[in-house]
């Protein structure tokens, strides 16, 4: 395996996360392609890192670092979305109007 089929992939993720989020209604779908944007970025961090620096432990903190962000940000997300379903009943971006409690 290549950098370049890495960084492919990594597009891929991105682009399949882009057309998630951008064609879907229901807030869960949107969080799971911003979901596959993060993880095409963090393969495309890990393997340049993997490939261009030989492998150094600094790359792999960082991703490890990135993942746990990514983690929290998802944990913030759905409890968001589960807060305003419980409020408003509503589980697509259409059912919401306005974002005033």
């Amino acid at each position: 395996m290549t950098l370049v089929t890495v960084l492919l992939v990594a597009a891929a993720l991105i682009g399949i996360g882009v057309w998630g989020a951008l064609a879907q209604q229901t807030f869960v779908m949107i969080m799971m392609g911003i979901e596959l944007m993060v993880n095409g970025a963090i393969l495309a961090g890990a393997g340049v890192w993997a490939y261009a620096a030989g492998g150094v432990p600094e790359g792999q903190v960082l991703v490890i670092v990135a993942m746990a962000v990514m983690a929290v940000e998802m944990a913030i997300g759905f409890a968001l979305v589960v807060a305003v379903y419980r409020t408003r009943q509503a589980d697509m971006t259409e059912g919401i109007s306005t974002l005033k409690g």
